[in-house]
């Protein structure tokens, strides 16, 4: 999940200055969203859940080849949520159409599919410090997180006050610090001795696992979760706009980040079950790479690692912080959210939408299991995906009205690729949709009224929609009498 950079939304056509590994690693933070998940998936699915992952990165091949293309094709829009208001709009001129409320809807899922990113690593680097650190191991985890995500998130505010800058040298330094540790890690398990084989093949299933209506709606949520990680990468294909030579770029690109996904989740999810073995995950609670590191290395290499992994973390949540503030801040200037969200202090910062942001996590950090939140947020990307891909298969059946100069920079998925996008935006929607409720609901772990909290949310963007409608007609009629009167009074 990777919000759009900032010049899609300029009114100028974006400089191209990516070439595909630059592109490539900024997507490259996406292996570290696996860990949230790891001992969740096991507990469900056993063995098979190695299998999900790959899956699930496959299912990512297929999603950015239609992103990739789309966001060649309309290079202003705001990533997927503006791929799909100006899709669905096409040539009306109504300010607040329905295609402005679908593509506000899929902009304001893939908010909250991203912004949770914030209280979900504060859990996890609180349960990490609680198994590192004596001095923390007594104290609540669930207060320990709110410390860590109130430092983090105030210090990220501070930091950010005067501007942010980024560019290649911090994607190749997150993505660095997300890999190496997870691969280290993960290697000195399987090549030291601890890992076991039969660990996955005597498991591959739950022990009490029994086919039926009720496991397949599982699988389809865990399937939604674990899109939620794996196909996240989608940076590399909506960044299409600024490479050098999108042509030849955005497929490099793609290739390559999805080459490397598919061998760490797949590595990361074989280490940990062969290595810890089922119980050992469930022992693990929400940490079993730290565990991992504590058997498999020297107490050395354990916080070297663990600090690197750490540190990463960090870097992911000053990401997802900066990237839902800024995703919030243009919902507010593009008329989706009232207009409170986009003020922006003297530097253009959007602090505003920064606090409320670091309020809402601190909120969900007492939901107190990141999987808990993960699936909530989950249910954002599902909504994201689904519309993105169906404005897909509506834009690909105009690839032929453009000219040929038109099609000079364009990115064209292979022949017939609509067909490939509609099936998983059905995918999505229904199918992912009911899997993820049918899982929150039914799984003990998250429960009815974390379900209802993510839903909540979701659609709380609908009366805010209205409000922001209703708000800013009201403006602009008032402005119109406004300026019907100056003009009576000169005349």
């Amino acid at each position: 999940m990777s919000t759009a950079p900032n010049d899609f939304c300029s009114p100028f056509q974006p400089e191209r200055t990516l070439n595909w590994t630059q592109g490539m690693a900024i997507a490259l933070g996406v292996p570290v969203l696996i860990l949230p998940s790891i001992g969740y998936f096991s507990m469900i699915l056993g063995g098979l859940a190695i299998v999900v992952w790959m899956l699930s990165v496959f299912q990512g091949f297929m999603q950015n080849l239609a992103y990739a293309e789309l966001a060649s094709r309309y290079p202003q829009a705001c990533g997927l949520p503006g791929f799909a208001q100006v899709v669905f709009k096409g040539k009306s001129d109504d300010e607040y159409s329905m295609s402005k409320f679908i593509g506000g809807f899929s902009a304001w899922g893939y908010w909250f599919a991203w912004n949770p990113v914030l209280a979900i690593y504060s859990l996890l680097i609180g349960e990490y410090l609680s198994g590192m650190v004596p001095a923390f191991a007594n104290i609540d985890p669930t207060l320990l997180s709110l410390g860590v995500g109130a430092i983090i998130y105030a210090t990220l505010i501070v930091i950010n006050y005067s501007g942010v800058s980024g560019g290649a040298i911090l994607s190749y330094f997150l993505a660095a610090l997300s890999l190496i540790p997870l691969i280290i890690i993960s290697m000195s398990a399987i090549m030291s001795g601890h890992f076991q084989m039969t660990n996955i093949t005597n498991n591959w299933l739950p022990s009490d696992w029994i086919w039926s209506f009720d496991k397949i709606f599982m699988i389809l949520g865990v399937m939604a979760m674990a899109q939620w990680s794996a196909c996240a990468w989608e940076t590399a294909a909506i960044y299409a706009p600024l490479y050098k030579n999108p042509k030849s770029s955005i497929p490099k690109a793609l290739f390559g980040c999805g080459t490397i996904c598919l061998v760490t989740y797949f590595l990361v999810q074989t280490a940990c079950t062969g290595t810890l073995g089922l119980e050992g995950i469930a022992e693990a609670s929400y940490s079993p790479m730290l565990s991992l590191a504590r058997i498999t290395m020297g107490s050395i290499g354990v916080i070297v690692t663990i600090v690197m992994l750490l540190a990463a973390m960090v870097l992911i949540i000053q990401t997802g912080f900066l990237g839902s503030s800024s995703a919030m801040a243009a919902m507010a200037d593009e008329g989706n959210l009232p207009a409170f969200f986009g003020k922006r202090n003297i530097y253009n910062v959007p602090l505003f939408a920064m606090i409320s942001i670091a309020l809402l996590n601190l909120g969900l950090i007492t939901i107190g299991t990141p999987t808990s939140i993960l699936a909530a947020s989950a249910f954002g990307y599902v909504i994201a995906n689904s519309v993105s891909l169906f404005a897909y298969v509506k834009a690909s059946r105009s690839y032929h009205d453009l000219s040929t100069e038109q099609k000079k920079d364009v990115f064209k998925a292979p022949k017939g690729w609509k067909h490939v996008a509609l099936f998983f935006g059905l995918i999505n929607m229904p199918l992912y949709c009911l899997g993820i409720v049918y899982l929150n609901v039914t799984d003990p772990a998250c429960g009815l009224v974390n379900t209802l909290v993510g839903i909540g949310i979701v659609l709380i963007f609908i009366p805010l929609w209205f409000y922001t409608k209703q708000t800013r007609s009201a403006t602009a009629r008032s402005t119109a009498v406004k300026n019907d009167v100056e003009v009576f009074n000169k005349s």
